[in-house]
């Protein structure tokens, strides 16, 4: 069985380190605005499957929510963000 290359003879490593780079700040950035709007969309509509599911048992803490969750998650993910503006 023959070795494929699977990049481009045209393309140094240089080049590809560079654009993984730049696409791993990209999804660093992307982080945190995704899961601020899955917080609004979540709070906004609502998870009612979990509320049905979960009708009989007591009252939870509102920081067990799917909201929550995203809010911490966008706020973890801030860091990037932090950075960019401190430049």
């Amino acid at each position: 069985m023959a070795f494929i290359a699977l990049r481009s003879p045209d393309v140094s490593p240089r080049d590809e380190r560079r654009a993984s780079v730049r696409a791993a700040h990209f999804l660093a950035l992307a982080a945190a605005p995704t899961f601020a709007i899955m917080a609004g969309l979540t709070s906004i509509f609502g998870d009612a499957t979990h509320g049905m599911s979960c009708f009989a048992t007591a009252p939870a803490s509102p920081l067990s929510g799917m909201v929550a969750m995203y809010v911490l998650m966008s706020a973890f993910h801030l860091a990037p963000w932090l950075k960019l503006i401190s430049r």
